[in-house]
């Protein structure tokens, strides 16, 4: 299998999990990586946050051995703020520090930060520059194809951060205006690809291992990142390693496994998190196990009334009876 020289780390060249807020959680980067995600972003933490000793924000940072090699993410739009946090970022020993500048959430976006730093490329340059120069940690950055269709210039500004002294480029292949829809536009990486000399990391509609071996193929991206591709299959990635090493896909999990795997994904989050506040993260997480099971819907509608882990075993149980009802009526 092919190898990638990365912020110091050789690893193959299979997939990462992208930096997903409120989903790739420590709990959820744990299990990403137990099923092969070669490397892994923390949630996206506010510089202005760090800089007034936010402890909530602190927390995204922590790095644990689990999860190495790990990235964390800030986001912001004042590169003085951002030299402070990337110092204070550094204090936690990530692998790398992540820039977004792809965040589309109006929350962001409204602040100046995130993608809306597409719009204002100097300023962006200027933070780029002003992390490097704060810290010995190579300096990535994430961004979409562009603010909107008319302003597509993700190779130019993966241009000027690579001039900055950016490490490597994250490119997702949509604009800020589509959100996520319609589909990624996979053309857009390789541009990016060709625009740069640094590593460059695809993202955008990796559904399946065929999909990330497509986007290798179609972008000569340097990485795959994977976000909703996982979401409730976090084997995802063991999959994709599978794939690109022999053409053939490991059998589906089972629905006794996929449960297990919900129950060990929600045992996590409690562990970290709180049974209270980690069931109430957890209805969501549940809500994607169960996807494409039977009755589905029914289940989904269940996993919002979760609040304890037993209430998950007694879901888990019941999805598995109405698998086995299935069977014997066909």
């Amino acid at each position: 299998m092919n190898q990638l020289s990365l912020f110091g780390y050789t690893i193959p060249r299979t997939a990462m999990l992208a930096p997903m807020a409120g989903i790739a959680d420590r709990a959820y980067r744990q299990l990403c990586k137990e099923y092969g995600a070669v490397l892994v972003v923390g949630e996206m933490a506010s510089v202005k946050g760090l800089c007034y000793s936010d402890r909530k924000t602190a927390e995204l940072l922590t790095c644990t051995q689990e999860e190495f090699p790990m990235g964390v993410q800030l986001f912001g739009d004042d590169p003085a703020f951002f030299a402070k946090a990337a110092k204070i970022a550094a204090q936690y020993h990530p692998a790398f520090i992540d820039i977004n500048m792809g965040c589309p959430v109006h929350k962001v976006v409204s602040t100046g930060a995130g993608s809306r730093l597409m719009t204002t490329p100097e300023k962006a340059a200027q933070i780029v520059r002003a992390c490097v120069e704060a810290v010995d940690i190579p300096i990535t950055v994430k961004m979409r194809k562009g603010y909107n269709a008319e302003d597509a210039n993700a190779p130019q500004l993966a241009k000027l951060c690579q001039e900055e002294g950016a490490s490597a480029i994250t490119i997702h292949g949509r604009t800020k205006a589509q959100l996520y829809q319609p589909g990624a536009d996979w053309d857009i990486i390789k541009q990016v690809k060709q625009a740069v000399s640094i590593p460059v990391i695809g993202n955008g509609d990796v559904m399946s291992a065929q999909d990330a071996a497509q986007m290798y193929c179609q972008t000569g991206c340097d990485l795959v990142a994977v976000a909703r591709g996982s979401y409730g299959r976090p084997w995802i990635f063991s999959e994709i390693t599978q794939y690109l090493q022999t053409g053939t896909l490991p059998p589906e999990p089972s629905p006794e496994e996929k449960m297990e795997v919900m129950l060990r994904h929600l045992s996590l989050i409690c562990t970290y998190k709180g049974e209270r506040a980690g069931m109430r993260e957890g209805r969501k997480i549940a809500g994607f196990y169960v996807k494409g099971l039977a009755q589905a819907s029914r289940f989904r509608g269940l996993c919002g009334s979760l609040s304890t882990l037993e209430d998950a075993k007694t879901l888990a149980n019941e999805v598995l009876q109405a698998q086995k009802e299935e069977h014997w009526e066909e």
